[in-house]
């Protein structure tokens, strides 16, 4: 990676500004932990040992590259999921969701010594995972108490499921003492997600959960895990991200992410690499012209395509640039929709919507089929390229969409 520079491992703090992991970091942040706090004691009638918080993302550009070895340039939202948790010595897990449907059940108890993958269990899979991670990797952890209240928004491809993950890791890390930085519990909570829930994600939205800076993007390479914050601040520019939650659920453990991952996989093999990241973006029209089938050909397309589109958004933020992002991002979306086709008719109606009614540019981020799509917007034209998104939604009998501006955020911290 062009320019890399690895910034000290510390998981959650912010540059520039003299805070140090494990601070609160500002009113907001207090004030979730006060909440989580009393939950967890209403719940366990005791104090917890601490509260954690670790955001969701959303990906500004390089999508279906993370598995590829490629890169990816994503950034951490203000939504969070925040972590109440004592350490427990007696192997019990109990874990609890705010926002769980009371039909469940409530505390779900589970034994640490008898995680097993696969084993199901809904929600409680992704931070009973981690446990199975951690202790699979030798890490004593010996039971906790969990109570998890999450502000990211589920199924809308903003990485609902790696916050949930990285902040029962960042807990038990800190608990347990385990020592590990934040890739490192980036690295073990994408292993719980693999292994335990059975979903074949790669590790961008576990590393962005744990590792985003506020004001930045984190350009990572997937491939060794170096990283560099590149500044991104919209508003300085007077422009603005928004994120638009089509409300179309999407599920990642139903195949068709597992099918774009083996069909990457097979046009490595053909193309006689270990991974699509070895294929030169100047090298790209050769590489097509010796694979056979049209599926395989299109999916490296994405992929190759997709890796030189992040550097050259790189480019153009470290130039300042930020307006001429716009552009990037909707070829993208067209490689997304029409090579990969993992876009949805309401992904696609976001996008012309948006840019018909003067966006720089837009795409779906995320995993696709539903989800979520970015859109760059000059500050004074946000309301009307919301409206006009809104809009065509309302004409074609759609439930109406949710857009916010994508402030960029912190990454995984304690609160208290």
């Amino acid at each position: 990676m062009s320019g890399t520079e690895t910034e000290p491992v510390t998981t959650g703090a912010r540059p520039g500004t003299g805070t140090e992991p494990g601070t609160v970091t500002g009113a907001g942040d207090a004030a979730a932990a006060e909440k989580v706090a009393a939950q967890f004691r209403e719940l366990y009638g005791t104090e917890p040992d601490g509260v954690w918080a670790a955001p969701g993302r959303v990906n500004l550009i390089g999508e279906y590259t993370d598995f590829n070895d490629g890169f990816v340039m994503p950034l951490a939202l203000p939504h969070t999921a925040v972590a109440a948790v004592t350490r427990r010595t007696d192997g019990v897990l109990r874990f609890h969701s705010a926002e769980a449907d009371p039909a469940s059940g409530g505390v779900v108890r589970l034994d640490a010594a008898d995680l097993t993958p696969g084993q199901g269990g809904g929600w409680a899979a992704y931070p009973a995972g981690v446990v199975w991670a951690l202790r699979a990797a030798g890490h004593a952890v010996t039971g906790a108490d969990v109570h998890l209240s999450a502000t990211v928004p589920t199924g809308a491809g903003l990485s609902s499921s790696a916050a949930l993950e990285v902040v029962t890791a960042l807990a038990l890390n800190d608990l347990f003492g385990l020592g590990l930085s934040g890739p490192e519990l980036a690295v073990l909570a994408q292993r719980a997600e693999n292994d335990f829930v059975g979903v074949p994600c790669g590790v961008m939205d576990q590393m962005a959960s744990a590792c985003c800076a506020e004001g930045h993007v984190l350009h990572l390479d997937t491939r060794d895990l170096t990283r560099r914050q590149v500044r991104f601040d919209p508003a300085a520019h007077g422009l603005r991200l928004l994120v638009v939650d089509t409300r179309v659920r999407h599920a990642l453990g139903d195949g068709a992410y597992a099918e774009r991952r083996a069909g990457c996989e097979a046009g490595a093999r053909a193309l006689g690499v270990r991974t699509l990241r070895e294929v030169p973006h100047e090298e790209l029209a050769g590489a097509l012209a010796r694979l056979d089938d049209p599926t395989v050909r299109a999916y490296v397309r994405h992929v190759v395509a997709d890796n030189h589109r992040v550097a050259r958004t790189v480019a153009l933020l470290d130039a300042d640039d930020v307006r001429a992002v716009g552009p990037v991002l909707t070829e993208g979306h067209a490689s997304l929709r029409d090579d990969l086709r993992v876009s949805c008719p309401e992904l696609d109606l976001v996008v012309s919507a948006a840019c018909a009614a003067g966006a720089l540019g837009a795409r779906m981020t995320g995993g696709g089929f539903g989800g979520s799509a970015v859109v760059l917007t000059e500050a004074d034209a946000a309301d009307a390229v919301a409206a006009a998104v809104e809009e065509a939604f309302a004409a074609r009998g759609l439930r109406p969409p949710r857009i916010f501006p994508a402030v960029p955020s912190a990454g995984a911290r304690r609160l208290r």
